[in-house]
């Protein structure tokens, strides 16, 4: 069996590099597609998310690292259970069968993401048995403050309204687009220091390069059929921007990578000479400049994207 390029463990892209270059469609991306690659390629062996012989250090099991990731974690299992099932309304919505096999697929897929990021926080020391209780805490304030609003609006437009290319644009580039840029910057942070999550981020990041490159296939197409309808779709990325704008996202990721950087520190050792990207020394960057990268890294993704949808929103 040949898996695709995209989705081989060894041979995908980086998470930004494919979501910037690479463009699949719905047609590209069946169940069919998704039963051959992604049990055996992207997943193979991987059950929770990683190879089994990878485990958990010691330090990773108190202290400021281990506030960092239950944190991040704890908030994006949330996150990715809150998108399967707000996807789910885009399926039996979907205007044709590529399209609604795909969104089954990766209805599939985020909630295997959520349940990585669980059994992850469960590895890290929390018992299974106290998970629910324990994400809430770890997340904290910010479940309500940025997942809230941003799940709002998503349900208006794929519950309420039954908008199925509103749906896909608000995916694809609010809200995928715009968390994506930090799972990358996690799988790179974590590598040195607990492999065993930089893995679950990667193979979540294969994920999200065929959900963020075939959303923004599929409205170039709706918008080249549809072209009166720019528009409006104009216009509800532009809502998405201004509500993003205004959730506390920057406050909340800064204050996980300050817990970063002081761990970091702390294992100086275990993180050694390790480049976050080429030339420059994880152990040498600071909370703001892995920040600033991941902001920018977003920018020029949602930039790309809205170009090859032929839109410019300014």
């Amino acid at each position: 069996m040949t898996i695709p390029t995209e989705a081989d463990w060894d041979t995908a892209p980086t998470l930004i590099d494919g979501a910037m270059e690479l463009e699949l469609t719905a047609r590209d991306c069946t169940l069919r597609y998704w039963l051959a690659a992604v049990p055996e390629g992207t997943l193979r062996g991987r059950l929770d998310g990683h190879a089994p012989d990878l485990v958990v250090p010691d330090y990773m099991r108190s202290g400021p690292l281990w506030q960092a990731i239950t944190q991040e974690y704890a908030f994006r299992s949330v996150a990715e259970e809150k998108a399967t099932r707000g996807l789910a309304y885009l399926v039996p919505i979907a205007p044709d069968t590529d399209t609604m096999e795909f969104y089954t697929t990766q209805v599939f897929d985020e909630c295997r993401h959520a349940m990585v990021f669980r059994q992850h926080l469960i590895a890290l020391g929390t018992p299974e048995a106290e998970i629910a209780e324990a994400i809430p805490r770890f997340a904290g304030s910010y479940l309500g403050s940025v997942l809230a609003p941003l799940e709002d609006m998503a349900l208006r437009i794929m519950r309420d309204d039954r908008d199925f290319i509103g749906g896909v644009v608000m995916m694809a580039i609010i809200l995928e687009g715009a968390l994506a840029p930090a799972a990358e910057l996690s799988e790179r942070k974590w590598r040195p220091l607990d492999p065993a999550a930089a893995d679950i981020d990667k193979g979540a990041g294969i994920d999200e390069i065929r959900h963020l490159t075939v959303g923004a296939a599929i409205a170039r197409q709706y918008l080249l059929d549809n072209p009166h309808e720019r528009p409006r779709v104009l216009d509800l990325i532009q809502r998405g921007m201004r509500l993003w704008s205004q959730l506390p996202t920057h406050e909340m990721v800064l204050r996980r990578e300050q817990l970063f950087q002081e761990g970091m520190l702390e294992q100086a050792a275990v993180v050694g000479d390790y480049e976050i990207w080429p030339g420059r020394r994880l152990i040498d960057t600071t909370p703001d400049e892995r920040l600033d990268a991941a902001e920018r890294w977003a920018d020029d993704m949602k930039h790309k994207r809205l170009v090859y949808m032929g839109l410019d929103v300014g």
